[in-house]
Protein backbone atom coordinates (compact mmCIF):
# COMPACT_ATOMS: atom_id res chain seq x y z
CA UNK A 1 0.00 0.00 0.00
CA UNK A 2 1.14 3.50 -0.77
CA UNK A 3 2.11 5.47 2.32
CA UNK A 4 0.34 8.77 3.11
CA UNK A 5 3.33 10.79 1.89
CA UNK A 6 3.02 9.08 -1.49
CA UNK A 7 -0.66 10.04 -1.62
CA UNK A 8 0.22 13.66 -0.76
CA UNK A 9 2.83 13.79 -3.52
CA UNK A 10 0.31 12.25 -5.92
CA UNK A 11 -2.35 14.82 -5.00
CA UNK A 12 0.12 17.65 -5.54
CA UNK A 13 1.03 16.16 -8.92
CA UNK A 14 -2.60 15.83 -10.03
CA UNK A 15 -3.31 19.44 -9.04
CA UNK A 16 -0.28 20.73 -10.98
CA UNK A 17 -1.05 18.49 -13.95
CA UNK A 18 -4.55 19.96 -14.06
CA UNK A 19 -3.14 23.48 -14.03
CA UNK A 20 -0.69 22.56 -16.82
CA UNK A 21 -3.63 21.23 -18.82
CA UNK A 22 -5.48 24.54 -18.35
CA UNK A 23 -2.36 26.44 -19.44
CA UNK A 24 -1.99 24.17 -22.47
CA UNK A 25 -5.53 24.81 -23.71
CA UNK A 26 -5.52 28.54 -22.93
CA UNK A 27 -2.06 29.48 -24.24
CA UNK A 28 0.49 28.32 -26.83
CA UNK A 29 2.52 26.77 -23.96
CA UNK A 30 1.53 23.12 -24.31
CA UNK A 31 3.80 20.70 -22.50
CA UNK A 32 1.68 17.82 -23.81
CA UNK A 33 2.50 18.57 -27.44
CA UNK A 34 5.08 16.41 -29.24
CA UNK A 35 6.48 19.70 -30.57
CA UNK A 36 7.84 20.44 -27.08
CA UNK A 37 10.60 17.93 -27.79
CA UNK A 38 11.73 20.25 -30.57
CA UNK A 39 11.41 23.46 -28.55
CA UNK A 40 14.49 25.61 -28.23
CA UNK A 41 16.46 26.11 -25.06
CA UNK A 42 14.73 29.40 -24.18
CA UNK A 43 11.30 27.82 -24.58
CA UNK A 44 12.31 25.01 -22.24
CA UNK A 45 13.60 27.52 -19.68
CA UNK A 46 10.32 29.39 -20.01
CA UNK A 47 8.41 26.19 -19.34
CA UNK A 48 10.54 25.53 -16.24
CA UNK A 49 9.80 29.03 -14.97
CA UNK A 50 6.10 28.65 -15.70
CA UNK A 51 6.09 25.37 -13.79
CA UNK A 52 7.78 27.09 -10.87
CA UNK A 53 5.17 29.86 -10.99
CA UNK A 54 2.30 27.35 -11.01
CA UNK A 55 3.86 25.49 -8.07
CA UNK A 56 4.26 28.78 -6.17
CA UNK A 57 0.68 29.85 -6.88
CA UNK A 58 -0.72 26.58 -5.57
CA UNK A 59 1.66 25.89 -2.68
CA UNK A 60 3.64 29.05 -1.91
CA UNK A 61 1.49 30.49 0.86
CA UNK A 62 1.07 27.15 2.62
CA UNK A 63 4.78 26.36 2.39
CA UNK A 64 5.78 29.79 3.69
CA UNK A 65 3.32 29.84 6.59
CA UNK A 66 2.70 26.19 7.53
CA UNK A 67 5.36 24.04 5.88
CA UNK A 68 2.75 22.29 3.76
CA UNK A 69 1.78 21.72 0.16
CA UNK A 70 -1.92 21.29 -0.65
CA UNK A 71 -1.49 17.49 -0.68
CA UNK A 72 0.31 17.49 2.68
CA UNK A 73 -2.34 19.78 4.17
CA UNK A 74 -5.20 17.56 2.96
CA UNK A 75 -3.52 14.47 4.41
CA UNK A 76 -2.40 16.07 7.68
CA UNK A 77 1.36 16.38 7.14
CA UNK A 78 3.91 19.15 7.23
CA UNK A 79 7.59 19.79 6.66
CA UNK A 80 9.68 20.50 9.76
CA UNK A 81 13.34 20.49 10.75
CA UNK A 82 14.73 17.12 11.69
CA UNK A 83 14.59 18.12 15.38
CA UNK A 84 10.84 18.85 15.04
CA UNK A 85 11.13 22.65 15.03
CA UNK A 86 9.49 24.75 12.33
CA UNK A 87 11.42 24.95 9.07
CA UNK A 88 11.93 28.50 7.83
CA UNK A 89 10.52 29.52 4.45
CA UNK A 90 14.09 30.01 3.18
CA UNK A 91 15.02 26.48 4.19
CA UNK A 92 11.90 24.98 2.60
CA UNK A 93 11.84 27.05 -0.59
CA UNK A 94 15.58 27.68 -1.01
CA UNK A 95 17.16 24.44 0.12
CA UNK A 96 14.41 21.84 -0.14
CA UNK A 97 12.89 22.90 -3.47
CA UNK A 98 15.12 25.37 -5.37
CA UNK A 99 18.34 23.33 -5.12
CA UNK A 100 16.52 20.28 -6.48
CA UNK A 101 14.93 22.24 -9.32
CA UNK A 102 18.27 23.70 -10.33
CA UNK A 103 19.98 20.32 -10.25
CA UNK A 104 17.09 18.67 -12.11
CA UNK A 105 17.39 21.23 -14.90
CA UNK A 106 20.94 20.12 -15.71
CA UNK A 107 21.32 17.58 -18.51
CA UNK A 108 22.22 14.08 -17.27
CA UNK A 109 23.02 15.34 -13.74
CA UNK A 110 19.38 16.27 -13.34
CA UNK A 111 18.12 12.81 -14.24
CA UNK A 112 20.59 11.15 -11.87
CA UNK A 113 19.68 13.56 -9.06
CA UNK A 114 15.93 13.06 -9.59
CA UNK A 115 16.28 9.27 -9.60
CA UNK A 116 18.40 9.17 -6.43
CA UNK A 117 16.13 11.71 -4.74
CA UNK A 118 13.04 9.59 -5.45
CA UNK A 119 14.63 6.29 -4.48
CA UNK A 120 15.80 7.49 -1.06
CA UNK A 121 12.16 7.60 0.09
CA UNK A 122 12.48 3.83 0.57
CA UNK A 123 15.07 4.25 3.34
CA UNK A 124 13.97 3.61 6.92
CA UNK A 125 13.86 7.34 7.77
CA UNK A 126 12.05 8.20 4.47
CA UNK A 127 14.31 11.23 3.93
CA UNK A 128 15.16 12.03 0.32
CA UNK A 129 18.14 14.03 -0.94
CA UNK A 130 16.14 17.27 -0.71
CA UNK A 131 15.43 16.49 2.96
CA UNK A 132 19.11 15.80 3.61
CA UNK A 133 20.10 19.09 1.94
CA UNK A 134 17.54 21.11 3.91
CA UNK A 135 17.72 19.11 7.16
CA UNK A 136 13.96 18.52 7.00
CA UNK A 137 11.51 15.68 7.47
CA UNK A 138 7.79 15.27 6.80
CA UNK A 139 5.70 14.59 9.92
CA UNK A 140 2.03 14.34 10.87
CA UNK A 141 0.66 17.85 11.37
Amino acid sequence: ALNPLGWAIGLDGVILLGLWWLVSVATPWNIFSPKMAEAGFLALIGMQLLGLLLFAIVNGYLLMTRGQTVGKMLLGMRIVRRDGSAASPGRIIGLRYAVGWLLSALPVVGMVYALIDCLLIFRADRRCVHDLIADTIVVKA
